[in-house]
């Protein structure tokens, strides 16, 4: 029987505590400060890009661009809800089906990772850029966050893309350990072979439903930006 690995807790997002769990790294809270840590990611030019989104005057409210209302805030929630769907298809690989490919092949849920991951990053993409949109027309603040956000997008969007394409592999070694641990063990029951697969596909389900968490924050706090400022105004208008 394939017992789970034992590790120290480790503190931080759930991505990163699974990931920690399930690939044995030794994950270590950074002694450095988030605004350290950002200046080590960003290069003059994006730094200059950022500052100038943060101390320039606020662009021109835009009163041409899409309204933000209930439907707009049900359209993602519903494309949320269909990605993590799609994650749940996890578990439908190599279930009935078992004769397409190898046991010990991981092929195919790499390639089903990587599909995930492109849909994840287009979905957000587009969605982000909607939102900012839509803060855009509201006001010089929100249109000046707009401007913020898609500074922040374009300067760490490749290195967010170059970190989360390294999850793959850590799931692959994953599965390989897995798959050698299973095979080491002796008078294994009938059955047995398909446990591991089964444990590996549940792993892969809640690895990739902590990523779209990850991948859904900053369309969650545009929509938080647009919900307050709506709400601020109501407050503010007479009936």
């Amino acid at each position: 029987m394939i017992q789970p690995h034992r590790q120290a807790t480790i503190r931080g997002p759930t991505f990163i505590r699974l990931l920690a769990r399930l690939c044995d790294m030794d994950v270590r809270a950074s002694g450095e400060s988030l605004s350290d840590r950002l200046s080590s990611w960003l290069d003059w030019k994006q730094s200059l890009v950022l500052s100038s989104a943060l101390d320039d005057e606020p662009p021109p409210v835009d009163d041409d661009g899409p309204a933000f209302d209930s439907a707009e805030e049900a359209e993602c929630a519903r494309m949320r809800a269909t990605l993590a769907e799609s994650m749940v298809q996890t578990a439908a690989l190599q279930r009935g089906n078992a004769k397409a490919f190898a046991a010990d092949d991981y092929t195919p849920f790499r390639q089903h990772y990587l599909g995930r991951q492109r849909a994840m990053q287009a979905a957000t993409g587009a969605l982000r850029g909607r939102l900012r949109d839509m803060l855009a027309r509201r006001s010089g603040d929100m249109a000046r966050l707009a401007e913020v956000d898609a500074a922040m997008e374009r300067a760490l969007s490749p290195r967010e893309q170059s970190l989360l394409a390294r999850v793959p592999g850590l799931l692959g070694d994953h599965f390989d350990r897995l798959c050698r641990a299973s095979r080491q063990t002796s008078n294994h029951p009938p059955g047995a072979d398909d446990a591991w697969r089964g444990i590996f596909r549940n792993d892969m389900r809640s690895v990739l439903l902590a990523e779209l968490d990850v991948r859904f924050q900053p369309v969650e706090a545009l929509l938080a930006a647009l919900r307050t400022h709506q709400q601020e105004n109501h407050v503010q208008t007479p009936s």
